[in-house]
């Protein structure tokens, strides 16, 4: 999707997208839903374009315990001036591409809505949480409280 740069005033957005498979086939990111962008494009007075957008929606990225497909919500707030990497030869801005390097920012390391830990075991080990980790019954206790330690 292009938007040409050759506009007078504020340029306003406020549409739904739909970002090319293409673009996130490759990464962690399995779907993309309800991508919406708000904002507006301007001139300032160094015919710079400065951009003030909202870039909201769900992405849809596998559970990092059970490994399930779910819906990570995503809010990216961008008050910028737009890079001239974004800009083709004709003078117009390459939207997919600026909105796919912003989202990519957001793709979380690890993300998980298991509450329950209980379910995750197999053949002599098992899942446990941070507290777990912490408390006194773990055999592992001993050798954390080496780490906490200050030099």
């Amino acid at each position: 999707m292009l938007i040409d740069l050759d506009f007078d005033g504020d340029y306003i957005i406020n549409s739904d997208i739909i970002l090319p498979i293409e673009y996130y086939k490759d990464s962690e990111i399995h779907n993309i839903n309800h991508l919406h962008i708000d904002g507006k494009l301007y001139y300032d007075s160094d015919n710079i374009v400065h951009a003030i957008l909202e870039i909201t929606g769900n992405m849809i990225i596998s559970d990092s315990i059970s490994l399930e497909e779910v819906s990570y919500p995503f809010s990216i707030e961008y008050d910028d001036i737009l890079e001239e990497s974004y800009r083709n030869d004709e003078n117009k801005l390459d939207l997919f591409e600026f909105l796919w390097e912003n989202i990519v920012l957001e793709i979380p390391l690890r993300f998980t809505k298991v509450q329950d830990l209980s379910k995750f075991h197999g053949d002599g080990w098992k899942l446990i949480s941070d507290e777990e980790i912490i408390s006194s019954s773990n055999p592992f206790s001993d050798l954390l409280k080496n780490f906490d330690k200050k030099e």
